[in-house]
């Protein structure tokens, strides 16, 4: 990847933002793009670089948040011919009718910041739960309960500060809707924190106290396991069919073109047009262009 481009994807991952890397690794004559060609696909679908023309980057667009969304690599191959797609374990081919002849194989890398985990306190428990949480693949922040920003994408946040800023702590992450609050204390001192605080009872019952499963845990590290397991069973059901799982990014809707049939995504980053209240998407500005000249032509039948 270009140095530009490598800047900007350091940029991204240091605001937490998820991306997707698209590099192209084959290309076949004639084709605009080369193998090497890179650009980076932002959460909202927007492109920055080059890995082919308007109409390849509309199935990179498609493509890509796919992949960010199921968070798993896919090489995409573009070929000519009448708009198609096949997919197998790990890759997709769309036929493009916008090419004339060639192909061009782009391998889609998603890049999502893992799970931040927020432990307020500077305790044994705390630092344990950093250690430990760390080898699960959560970014761990220890912090300082009077400094405490949770963040609505935050895995969780876990008071373990033995009784100093606890309660504006919790207060802050159940207002920020963080999907996991645990408090470290006894289940006497836990319940009297947490009738204290000043939120409604729907939220105050979110709080896990005393935090973690009962592992007949004594140590520190012991007590760090026991709520990790938690945080991670919870997580788990969360994912669960028929539940809300809180994901870094949505699936994009898609939309077909209705100047070349192509498939592409439903988003604002792709060409569109208003029309008569409608939204309509295109592959490339080419297809607008060709859909506004002439609506009716393109009208869908009754």
């Amino acid at each position: 990847m270009g140095g530009a481009l490598e800047q900007r994807a350091q940029e991204l991952a240091g605001r937490r933002e998820a991306f997707v890397r698209a590099t192209v690794v084959r290309a076949q004559r004639p084709t605009s793009a080369h193998a090497g060609d890179t650009a980076l696909l932002h959460a909202d679908g927007h492109l920055d670089g080059f890995v082919g023309g308007a109409c390849v980057e509309a199935s990179v667009r498609e493509y890509g948040l796919q992949a960010l969304s199921a968070r798993e690599p896919l090489l995409l191959r573009v070929v000519a011919g009448e708009p198609s797609h096949s997919r197998e374990d790990g890759a997709v081919e769309v036929s493009n009718p916008c090419l004339s002849g060639g192909a061009v194989e782009i391998f889609l890398e998603p890049s999502v910041p893992a799970p931040r985990v927020v432990v307020v306190g500077a305790t044994p428990v705390a630092r344990a739960l950093a250690v430990l949480g760390a080898g699960l693949g959560f970014e761990m922040e220890l912090a300082d309960g009077a400094a405490t920003e949770p963040h609505p994408d935050d895995a969780a946040l876990i008071v373990a500060s033995h009784g100093h800023d606890e309660e504006a702590s919790l207060e802050a992450a159940l207002r920020a809707g963080v999907p996991y609050v645990a408090l470290v204390a006894s289940a006497k001192r836990g319940s009297a924190v947490v009738a204290s605080l000043t939120v409604e009872d729907g939220l105050r019952s979110r709080v896990f106290s005393p935090a973690g499963l009962d592992l007949g845990a004594r140590t520190p590290a012991e007590v760090a396991l026991s709520i990790l397991a938690q945080l991670v069973a919870e997580r788990a059901g969360q994912r669960s069919p028929g539940t809300a799982a809180a994901v870094a990014v949505a699936v994009a809707a898609t939309a077909i073109d209705p100047v070349c049939g192509m498939s592409v995504a439903a988003v604002d980053t792709t060409p569109h047009a208003e029309l008569d209240g409608l939204t309509t998407y295109f592959c490339s500005t080419g297809c607008r262009a060709a859909f506004l000249a002439d609506p009716e032509r393109y009208a869908s039948p009754a």
